[in-house]
């Protein structure tokens, strides 16, 4: 306690260190809810706060909406603004009870006949959206929605009807993979680090790890990036790392890697952080506040990555 019986504030990082420095960039760039997340993370801030900040996101029908996944733009609902509340959560330690019964519930409302999500559905129709985010009549399941929100459902014991067949969807879309993207594999993982059929993961991540691989999916020389092909669609230079599908030590995908390869990417990642203090995003770049909004979030994983993995960000 100080002198005035007040408790004494977190203290700040060291001057100049990382973690220093994407403060400054938070505090100056970022929404209310990366500010909160930021705190909760790394100054020893509370979860309430966070939840109340992502509380302003969520709609009546228990989904969530008004561009909480930046590139998506408008107040309705969408499965791509769920998956991202959900991992909020995750992060707070907040993903049970009364608040992911909804979520369950929306999720259930906006399933596709096999039982799993689209990324976008039609009522997005008339708001803005990226251009490289297609919006159709009926649209398909896809794992790029579905596995992030059956893994956080899965790691965090939460028991649901709709988990069933969501779950087989995604189980038969992995292991059926035969050509793929990053970010379909990065979907892939997460439900993989957390599917209840540990050996049956461990199978699929070994054969998803090969295709990585043989494809050349994750760039292994951060020196040689045009040795590397982008994947169709994706923005000059949207390159994928090791570190982008091992985020932590424990995941499966840490197994496709070898010890020098990881050393690199996390390398890779650490200087990639800027001058102003934040970790750069580069997907295309549709619209000025797109950009401005996704910044804080791409700071705030890299800084959780390199924790993971045993470097020092002040």
């Amino acid at each position: 306690m100080s002198e005035t019986g007040a408790s004494p504030l977190p203290a700040s990082p060291p001057a100049r260190s990382p973690l220093f420095r994407a403060e400054h960039f938070v505090w100056l760039t970022a929404r209310v809810l990366e500010q909160r997340l930021f705190a909760y993370h790394f100054l020893n801030g509370g979860a309430d706060p966070v939840e109340t900040a992502l509380d302003a996101y969520r709609n009546e029908d228990g989904g969530y909406g008004h561009a909480l996944e930046p590139d998506l733009r408008g107040p309705v609902s969408q499965p791509l603004h769920t998956v991202h509340a959900l991992r909020v959560l995750d992060a707070i330690g907040r993903c049970g009870g009364q608040r992911v019964e909804r979520v369950c519930r929306y999720l259930t409302a906006v399933s596709t006949t096999d039982g799993a999500l689209p990324a976008i559905r039609p009522s997005q129709r008339g708001y803005p959206a990226a251009p490289f985010m297609p919006i159709v009549d009926d649209p398909a399941s896809e794992l790029l929605t579905t596995g992030p929100v059956v893994g956080l459902l899965h790691r965090n014991e939460v028991w649901h009807a709709w988990l069933f067949r969501a779950t087989d969807f995604c189980w038969h879309a992995v292991e059926s993979l035969e050509k793929s993207h990053p970010y379909e594999i990065e979907a892939a993982v997460a439900f993989l680090d957390s599917a209840p059929d540990r050996p049956r993961a461990e199978a699929a991540a070994d054969r998803l790890g090969r295709l990585v691989r043989e494809h050349r999916l994750a760039a292994l020389e951060p020196d040689r990036l045009d040795a590397y092909p982008v994947a169709l669609g994706y923005a000059p230079g949207e390159h994928h790392f090791p570190h982008d599908y091992a985020k932590t030590p424990s995941s499966l995908a840490r197994a496709w890697f070898t010890d020098a390869e990881m050393t690199r990417s996390l390398d890779f990642l650490a200087d990639a952080q800027q001058e102003d203090g934040g970790w750069p995003v580069h997907r295309h770049r549709w619209a000025p506040g797109t950009a401005l909004e996704a910044r804080p979030m791409a700071t705030i994983e890299a800084l959780h990555t390199l924790r993971a993995h045993g470097r020092p960000i002040g």
